[in-house]
């Protein structure tokens, strides 16, 4: 695990709590990441991630709880946090009528740094950009749009950064070089929040938190998580795979049936018999019906906790 070296960790959040009129986004949330540590968050559309990071970098007050970052109170050291951390928000937020060389040295003005004072650390990703560097940021692919953007965050040496949802929509290519970046950054210290929708991502945190509804599931690294899935998981595939989703669903021994890749997945109860179980899909007039136990994922754990068990 991660070495604490340092009097505190590199992000502090406790009880935390934010809502938008009667929409409660974050719901007295806490946990921490420690220096050096490269911890996900993980969840769908609408969890909270986005308010969280927005809380973080010191954007919006929260409503309730406190957190901290390098040690900074995000309220009472807002202006000192901002100097410190780099933040990636979800939406591509550079200026598209610029090229890339004028948006890396307008976020090096922000911060009173010159573009070649931290060039050691943006080198390696800014290499791969840099035969571009007159062209304008919209007539970039996404790949490069995230390499950019991700440059911009760091040119002021950051010790805490920030990322929200980063591979979103870009090609699987790029997201995996985009990974390859984030060891790099790890390796040298940098202390990285990065939230997803991808829960094979998951496997490349340290550790990870689960979140749905403003609520966190669960807080640990991957291989952890899934160990503590606790039951057998079945996979189902035959010929009219939505017709098997019905019956699956309305069977009484099973607790849940979701489609996972070409397979539906099952979370039966105590005593399923995934022999009968196919005879008699079988017997309804299904074909090439087949029940195996599989291995579960990070997805398979959301799911379950989703569902309370």
């Amino acid at each position: 695990m991660i070495a604490h070296t340092h009097p505190y960790p590199a992000i502090e959040v406790k009880a935390l709590s934010k809502s938008y009129g009667e929409v409660r986004a974050l719901d007295g949330i806490s946990f921490e990441v420690g220096r050096g540590e490269l911890f996900g968050l993980i969840g769908p559309d609408g969890a909270g991630k986005t308010t969280l990071f927005r809380l973080l970098t010191t954007l919006i007050a929260p409503d309730q709880g406190s957190a901290s970052v390098d040690g900074l109170d995000i309220l009472a050291d807002y202006r000192r946090i901002r100097q410190r951390v780099g933040y990636m928000p979800g939406r591509f937020s550079l200026y598209p009528d610029l090229t890339v060389e004028e948006n890396l040295a307008f976020f090096a003005a922000l911060f009173d740094v010159k573009v070649r004072d931290n060039y050691d650390l943006i080198a390696p990703i800014y290499r791969q950009i840099e035969p571009f560097r007159t062209r304008r940021t919209d007539k970039l692919s996404g790949g490069m749009k995230q390499k950019l953007a991700l440059c911009c965050a760091l040119i002021h040496r950051p010790s805490v950064l920030f990322l929200d949802e980063p591979t979103t929509g870009v090609d699987a290519v790029s997201r995996n070089e985009f990974w390859d970046i984030l060891f790099n950054l790890k390796a040298k210290g940098i202390s990285i929040l990065i939230s997803t929708p991808y829960m094979d991502e998951a496997n490349c945190c340290d550790r990870v938190a689960l979140i749905n509804e403003g609520k966190i599931l669960e807080i640990n690294t991957p291989q952890a998580i899934v160990e503590g899935f606790g039951e057998t998981l079945y996979a189902l595939s035959g010929e009219d795979m939505f017709g098997l989703l019905e019956a699956a669903r309305r069977d009484k021994e099973v607790r849940r049936c979701y489609p996972f890749g070409e397979t539906h997945h099952l979370l039966t109860s105590p005593g399923f018999d995934p022999r009968r179980f196919a005879e008699a899909l079988t017997a309804t007039g299904f074909c090439g019906v087949s029940v195996r136990p599989v291995e579960a994922g990070i997805e398979d754990v959301f799911i379950k906790r989703m569902g309370n068990g």
